[in-house]
Order: C-alpha cells, then sequence, then structure tokens
C-alpha cells in the first residue's frame, strides 16, 4: 500500500472529539499526564508535554467521559505514534494508531 492509499485510509475512519484527561506509561515507568482530543476506531490524537521516539508504541489510559456517578474504569491502549507536532508552550500533539485494548 503505498502513502497515498494510507491516507485515504485514515481519512475514513471516524473521529469522535473527545477532551478526555489522558495518561501515558512511558517503559521507564514515568506517567506524563496529557489531553485525549479525539478517538477513533484506528487510533486517537493526544495533548501532552512529551516528545515520542518515532514509531515508539506509548501505554496510553483515556478517562471515560460523563462517566457521573457511575465509576467506570479507563481506556487503556497501546498506541504506535505516528506523528508528533509541536503546538507550542512545550505541548506537543501526538498520533498514532491503536496497536491493541489492554482494558
Amino acid at each position: 500500500m503505498n502513502d497515498r492509499a494510507s491516507h485515504i485510509d485514515r481519512r475514513l475512519d471516524r473521529r469522535i472529539p473527545l477532551g478526555c484527561p489522558a495518561v501515558i506509561r512511558l517503559k521507564t515507568g514515568e506517567t506524563v499526564r496529557g489531553e485525549c482530543v479525539e478517538i477513533g476506531v484506528g487510533g486517537m490524537t493526544l495533548r501532552a508535554p512529551y516528545v515520542p521516539g518515532e514509531a515508539e508504541v506509548l501505554e496510553v489510559m483515556v478517562a471515560v467521559p460523563g462517566s457521573g456517578s457511575v465509576a467506570r474504569p479507563p481506556l487503556v491502549a497501546k498506541l504506535a505514534v505516528k506523528r508528533c507536532h509541536a503546538l507550542g508552550q512545550g505541548l506537543y500533539e501526538i498520533g498514532g494508531t491503536t496497536v491493541r485494548v489492554v482494558g
């Protein structure tokens, strides 16, 4: 598959805007707080003060929106980084594809 075809496939995935708190767990065990901007079947976009390595796989925990009085566990997924762009003020937009849903 060439780059153009994969770009078109990405656009076919429906993305849902969230704006929910997220936590990135690094291989070192450290955690970085961020925000899940949008999520879809194939991946998600995060904003965080972290610059991932090329093709780095991150463990991401996303809080469930609007839980109200019912306690719901966060979505936990492995995310393969596909892009990272500086937004300014120490924040970065990280986009990736879901490798596996952990919980």
